[in-house]
């Protein structure tokens, strides 16, 4: 943008959606500054204390990928060069429905196996390294300012932590924009009470799901990967615990998820056990004899949220939200990374109009790029009969469909490769209500026989046949 808009924009929160918000602001803005109650300049791609669960398997999706390589276009290479695995999804990436593997097929969309603390650092030091972007950590967020009328928002209230400079001291920043990028901790719903505001419509799927991860050392006694990326049994009601088994850049590792209370031991018996229960007994066969790299750690996720802001007939200007602080879902559908992308996206699109953001068409973008992600993982947690929520005739509709879909790409290729799109927010869901893949899905129309992880193996016994397509670089 050869004309900034504004002088100064703060970001609320340092983490994936802050730091690409603050790059997209950078283009628009003389000055962006980004706070965080962490020491993000000496964190490097560990995790850190205010992201505890950023240890578990993080995946990003074709569509995050997509807009991050817009915005830093040798993201991919460079994820590789970090040693990251990195591959299409279709054919190193392979999901199971009620124990059956979905056909293998290209996909064309790369699934980029790094975790989410490296991401994090790739694009906080990338972003950082603008001219116009500080980051300030070891920052305390205390509050917001406004003007006489607060009718708009003018700042922030920060104080620095102990043991830095000015500690125990508030500060003011003032800004032109303010950018909430806080997280699921989000004080925005409490700030907007204060300065006499509404708090948004929220909208809530109750699932009580809980996530135990345990790292381990290759190499494996028995790799039933090789050079693949994942398996990824998915929970269903019909197989309510779920894994996501994955090789990463220095290890591997196990994920395991349970809702309504199930939840998976972290001692190595326990875990061991809770793992066998999976539908792919290869999984724990790869663990069982595996050497462990430190303890298993577990979080437990209650809720998704969507914090419904365009419905607000009334909030301050300046201030705009993104990423968890406006929609926290459920992390087993690995939307939470690529969503919060999506949001930067949205403001991209607002500040190439060359003037200040307003809420309200940023807000109803926002909800519009939300609406796809939030009703499939909604839907599918809906599925089970334990979890609260709204439940709809369409939501029963969609459940009972999807559940044909997924049946299908056991052993259709196309219908796998729809569904994959889909869930990677590259097409929407009616995509998968096309005429052409509702035969499929319906008549099994292109239904060929099922595959397992032993033909999988056998079928790669002898190099494959190169192909035009190189999966680091995704058409």
């Amino acid at each position: 943008m050869a004309t900034k808009i504004g002088d100064h924009a703060v970001v609320l929160g340092g983490s994936i959606g802050g730091m690409l918000a603050a790059r997209v602001l950078a283009d628009a803005y003389h000055r962006v500054t980004v706070v965080d109650r962490d020491d993000v300049a000496a964190v490097g791609p560990q995790l850190r204390p205010a992201i505890s669960w950023a240890g578990h398997i993080h995946a990003l999706l074709e569509r995050g990928r997509q807009i991050i390589s817009e915005l830093f276009p040798t993201f991919v290479d460079d994820m590789i060069a970090l040693g990251v695995p990195v591959g299409d999804y279709g054919s190193t990436c392979h999901y199971y429905f009620n124990g059956r593997m979905f056909a293998v097929t290209d996909t064309g969309m790369a699934c980029v196996a790094a975790n989410r603390p490296v991401i994090e650092d790739y694009l906080r030091s990338r972003t950082s390294a603008r001219p116009e972007v500080v980051v300030r950590g070891r920052t305390d967020i205390v509050g917001l300012t406004a003007s006489a009328d607060r009718s708009r928002i003018t700042g922030v209230r920060v104080q620095a932590r102990d043991g830095e400079p000015g500690a125990g001291q508030e500060e003011t920043i003032e800004a032109d924009l303010v950018v909430d990028a806080t997280g699921r901790a989000s004080r925005t719903p409490r700030w907007l009470e204060e300065f006499g505001y509404t708090r948004a419509p929220e909208e809530k799927v109750h699932m009580d799901l809980t996530y135990t991860t345990m790292d381990f050392l290759g190499p494996l006694p028995y790799d039933p990967l090789g050079e693949d990326i994942a398996l990824v049994p998915t929970a269903t009601p019909a197989f309510p615990r779920g894994g996501i088994f994955a090789r990463l850049a220095d290890r591997y590792a196990l994920t395991l998820t349970g809702i309504n209370g199930d939840r998976a031991p972290t001692d190595r018996e326990g875990f061991l056990a809770y793992a066998r229960t999976l539908p792919e007994p290869a999984i724990y066969e790869a663990i069982r004899d595996a050497e462990q790299r430190g303890p298993a750690t577990s979080f437990r996720f209650p809720a998704s949220i969507r914090r419904r802001y365009e419905q607000l007939r009334r909030f301050p200007a300046g201030y705009l939200v993104i990423g968890d602080a406006a929609c926290v879902f459920n992390p087993v559908y690995a939307q939470g990374m690529t969503v919060a992308a999506m949001g930067a996206d949205v403001l991209a699109k607002q500040l190439a109009r060359g003037v200040e953001p307003t809420p309200g068409a940023y807000f109803r973008d926002l909800a519009k790029a939300t609406d796809s992600p939030w009703m499939m993982s909604a839907a599918a947690d809906l599925g089970y009969p334990q979890v609260r929520g709204r439940r709809t005739v369409a939501t029963r509709l969609g459940n009972g469909y999807m559940s044909r879909v997924m049946a299908a790409a056991a052993t259709d290729p196309e219908v796998a490769r729809g569904f994959m799109r889909t869930i990677s927010l590259i097409d929407p869901p009616q995509a998968l209500m096309k005429p052409a893949m509702l035969k499929r899905v319906l008549l099994g129309t292109g239904a060929g026989k099922p595959t397992t992880l032993a033909d999988l193996h056998r079928s790669r016994s002898t190099p494959p046949a190169p192909t035009v397509a190189d999966p680091r670089h995704p058409r």
